[in-house]
Formats: structure tokens, C-alpha cells, sequence
């Protein structure tokens, strides 16, 4: 039974005294305490400033963590040590890593063996020459049925067939470009690796093997020739295979013919024929077809008619209507040379010139 303090029925659970005290075991530290948002104001300061029973106290600034210190001590160094690694070991090539493969080519004058056939009439030239069949321009340069190879798509074999295309139209057939103009146009279709050597071959022509300008495009020397016509003739084919799991090749080799008459002359001045045959290969691996861009590594080039005695490295100088090569042969070549190459020149075959 209950005692007389009791109430009836016994002490109800949660009074004081009734049930167990659950809050019993904690233990409010004065760290707890402390960091408490909210304040209770003492009996005194309530009656003294009629202030309400709480108060909110203003958040405490804590410095960084040990952690976060660590942390950011971390990404520093790690973004240090990767930049000092990037400007140590620089890519050269963009997405390969790899440095670009220099373009290897010979440029080989052709000279003929009598006075050079010419005619008023580029038309009739050409209808009795060899290139009397050949397309004009840039529609001579056909492009073959592509099928996928082992590692690449058909997409990305049209892709390297048709950049290749555009450098043998552009290094070819522009205008631009022949009468020794503007260069950019062929420049872009290069690798980034690449257009170092191409600049250095254009700012310090060097019959080298690797820094000639004719070995990169077609070009005149405007104080001496001019185009009579500007419907080159062209014939030739392009082959695409996989030289590796990593690369596509397309190989090239084309003849174009060129109407030509000395500049500044007359446009009832006879015109000459000039050929250039070029075999080039191409090398693409995923970034260049992403780029629309081309590694160039082989460039054999064949031109004439022209004199062995010109240097046609720089610029070609056609022999033009009338004209003959003349004596004496190519420039002497050193052995000894540890980056020379061979001076070459050949004979112009009788049937490769037109019938007049």
C-alpha cells in the first residue's frame, strides 16, 4: 500500500523519484557547456534587466583543422610536383606524347635533252602531251572505295583519305601556293610536331634531305614564271592501310602538269609544260584524324624540264619554250657531311614532253 505522502496508486513513472532516471549517467562538461548556442540569464539579471529567460550567444570562430591543413598541404604539392614535371618533360606531340617523325625527302630535277617544245596555245600543249587524259585540278585527285581495317572504322579512313587529299590539292594546285604566295593553308594540315620543321624549311632553305620547300609543296619563282593556265592537269592515286594498331598510312603518288610562260610576258607568248610527279606517305594516328591533320614522313618529289646546275630546293625555275639545260650537273655532294644528302638530277625522258 501507498504511504500517506504517496499518492494514491504510487508515484506515476517519469516523477521525480518514479522509474528509472535515464539521465543519471551524463555528464554535462564544461566544454558542453561552452559551446552551447543558447544561455540562460540568472534569476538576478532577469529581475535587473527584464531580460527573457535565454540568450543566444554569437558563434565561436575556430581555426582549420588539422585534417584540412593536411589536406591542402597535399594538393599543393601535388600540383607543384606536376607542374614542374610538364615543364621538365614536355609532350611533343598533342595526345600522343610522342615526338612528331621528321619528314624525310628528295627532290629530283629533271633536265631535258634538246630545246624545250612549246606552243601559243596551253590547250593544244596539253592534247599533245601525256597529260592529255588527266583531270582537271582537284578532281584528278580521286579518292578510292575505303573499307575499315583491323583497328579503324570506315569513318576514320575517310577521314585520313580526304585530309590527305586536301594536302596534295592545297601543296599542288592553289594558285596561292605556286606562285609562291601564302603557306598557312598547307601549314595547318600538319601535326603541331611537325610545323617546326616546316617553318625552319621556309625561313633557312637547306638542300638537306629534311628543310627543302619543294619537298613540302609545289612552288615557282614568281620573278621568272607564271601560270598560263590555271587548269592543272592531274593524275594520280591514294591507298589507305594500317601500319599498326595505333596508326593508319595512306600513301600517295600523283603527276601534275603545269602550263606555263615567263613572267610577265605577252599572252600570245609561247607556253611550256612542266610535270611534277610526288609519292607521299602519311602517317595519322587518332588525334591527327581528330585534328584533321597529317603526319607527312616520306616526300619523293620529281620535276622538270630544269637544269641540274639550279638549286631547285628552295624554288623550282622551269627551263620555259625554247630553252635547253644546258652544261654542267648538280652540286657537288660531301661524304663527309654528317647531316648531308646526296645532289641528285635526272634526264627528262623525250616521250614525257608534248608532240609539237
Amino acid at each position: 500500500m501507498a504511504g500517506p505522502e504517496d499518492p494514491p496508486g504510487g508515484t506515476p513513472e517519469g516523477a521525480p523519484g518514479g522509474g528509472e532516471d535515464e539521465y543519471r549517467s551524463v555528464v554535462f562538461d564544461e566544454t558542453f557547456v561552452r559551446a552551447a548556442r543558447l544561455q540562460e540569464f540568472s534569476a538576478r539579471e532577469r529581475l535587473t534587466d527584464h531580460a527573457p529567460a535565454v540568450r543566444r550567444r554569437p558563434p565561436r570562430h575556430r581555426g582549420l583543422s588539422r585534417q584540412v591543413l593536411v589536406l591542402v598541404v597535399l594538393i599543393a604539392l601535388a600540383f607543384g610536383t606536376a607542374l614542374y614535371m610538364g615543364v621538365r618533360h614536355p609532350s611533343r606531340t598533342p595526345g600522343t606524347g610522342v615526338a612528331a617523325e621528321p619528314l624525310r625527302m628528295t627532290v629530283i630535277p629533271l633536265a631535258p635533252r634538246g630545246e624545250v617544245p612549246g606552243l601559243p596555245d596551253s590547250e593544244r600543249l596539253y592534247d599533245r602531251s601525256p597529260a592529255a587524259q588527266f583531270r582537271i585540278g582537284a578532281e584528278g585527285v580521286t579518292l578510292p572505295a575505303s573499307r575499315r581495317t583491323a583497328h579503324f572504322s570506315d569513318g576514320q579512313v575517310v577521314t585520313a583519305l580526304l585530309t590527305a587529299k586536301d594536302y596534295i590539292v592545297r601543296s599542288a594546285l592553289d594558285p596561292e601556293v605556286l606562285t609562291g604566295g601564302e603557306t598557312r593553308s598547307v601549314r595547318i594540315l600538319l601535326g603541331v610536331g611537325q610545323q617546326e620543321q616546316f617553318d625552319r624549311s621556309f625561313a633557312r632553305p637547306a638542300p638537306d634531305g629534311r628543310h627543302a620547300p619543294t619537298g613540302w609543296l609545289v612552288r615557282f619563282d614568281p620573278a621568272r614564271t607564271e601560270l598560263a593556265d590555271r587548269r592543272i592537269r592531274v593524275q594520280g592515286t591514294l591507298r589507305a592501310s594500317e601500319a599498326d594498331p595505333g596508326t593508319l598510312e595512306v600513301t600517295a603518288d600523283h603527276t601534275s602538269v603545269y602550263a606555263l610562260r615567263p613572267a610577265g610576258a605577252d599572252p600570245g607568248a609561247r607556253v611550256s609544260l612542266f610535270t611534277v610527279r610526288r609519292e607521299l606517305h602519311f602517317r595519322f594516328d587518332r588525334e591527327n584524324l581528330r585534328m584533321h591533320q597529317a603526319r607527312l614522313v616520306v616526300s619523293h618529289v620529281q620535276a622538270g624540264p630544269l637544269s641540274c646546275a639550279e638549286d631547285s630546293a628552295s624554288r623550282l625555275r622551269p627551263l620555259l619554250a625554247g630553252g635547253t639545260a644546258g652544261e654542267g650537273g648538280p652540286a657537288g655532294t660531301d661524304p663527309y657531311a654528317p647531316d648531308g644528302a646526296p645532289a641528285l638530277c635526272g634526264s627528262l625522258a623525250a616521250a614525257a614532253q608534248p608532240r609539237v
